[in-house]
């Protein structure tokens, strides 16, 4: 059981027209931090975990700007050469172009420098998920063991919000600069999010079972400090989904007056 009061909780089953307008199959979570109030739909699966993916790279910047392995957002990683299929990726990389351009290498590189000891005590001291990174310390998130819940994600952020998490407030404050999504600039509120696609660059799954799995996460915060998380959580089955992410978390929002 979840923490909090049932009551606390809304069911939204209206927001399922959202994902068939989309064409997918998810969940999304929503919670209001001024009215500690959940509003979701599919609770079982908000509730449910999943392998993080990209997700972790909120986790892992935390980890590499504490432990020194990279010592602010703008220090340069070099590109091996090594061509992954995405020219955003191919070519050298700072924290927070790596953070925007979801650059797997440039965090793989990170995770093997940070290595498995102090990656393990940091994952446990944040209760993060359900802290098991067996599967390589360059893979855990990918296609390990970690796995972590729509409302673990919700919770992890509300800690980063508040400057809750056993991480310096330079580490935390530089991590919450590099997830500011500039779409929101000026708006009179500000988005920190980070996508996820377990499975990316395979074969999209077909079935019952995909075999990839699509996350937004995030946060919106007004100007008048109201705060709202999101957890978007869905089966991947065409190249398409990927931006179907952007547009149900967004129709969802604008529902609830999140954002314009």
């Amino acid at each position: 059981m979840s923490e909090g009061n049932v009551a606390n909780w809304s069911l939204k089953p209206d927001w399922q027209r959202h994902f068939r307008a989309a064409g997918v199959n998810g969940s999304f979570l929503l919670y209001d931090l001024k009215n500690g109030r959940y509003h979701v739909f599919d609770r079982e699966r908000a509730q449910r975990r999943f392998l993080p993916a990209s997700t972790f790279k909120f986790f892992n910047s935390l980890v590499a700007l504490e432990t020194g392995v990279i010592p602010n957002e703008k220090q340069v990683l070099r590109w091996d050469g090594v061509d992954r299929g995405n020219p955003d990726w191919n070519q050298d990389q700072d924290l927070r172009r790596a953070f925007q351009r979801s650059t797997v290498w440039f965090y793989q590189e990170l995770a093997r420098r940070i290595g498995p000891e102090r990656m393990r005590r940091y994952v446990r001291a944040a209760n993060y998920g359900n802290g098991d990174i067996g599967g390589g310390i360059d893979r855990f998130w990918l296609d390990g063991a970690l796995r972590i819940s729509s409302e673990e994600q919700i919770r992890f952020l509300v800690r980063l919000h508040r400057n809750d998490l056993p991480f310096s407030p330079r580490a935390i404050n530089l991590v919450k600069q590099i997830a500011v999504n500039a779409e929101h600039s000026g708006r009179g509120y500000v988005t920190r999010a980070k996508t996820g696609w377990v499975g990316y660059g395979s074969e999209p799954g077909n079935g019952a079972s995909p075999a990839q799995i699509g996350w937004w996460v995030g946060y919106v915060v007004r100007r008048n400090g109201d705060a709202h998380f999101f957890a978007l959580n869905i089966d991947m089955r065409k190249p398409a989904d990927g931006a179907a992410r952007f547009r149900v978390t967004k129709n969802i929002l604008r529902d609830m007056n999140v954002i314009d």
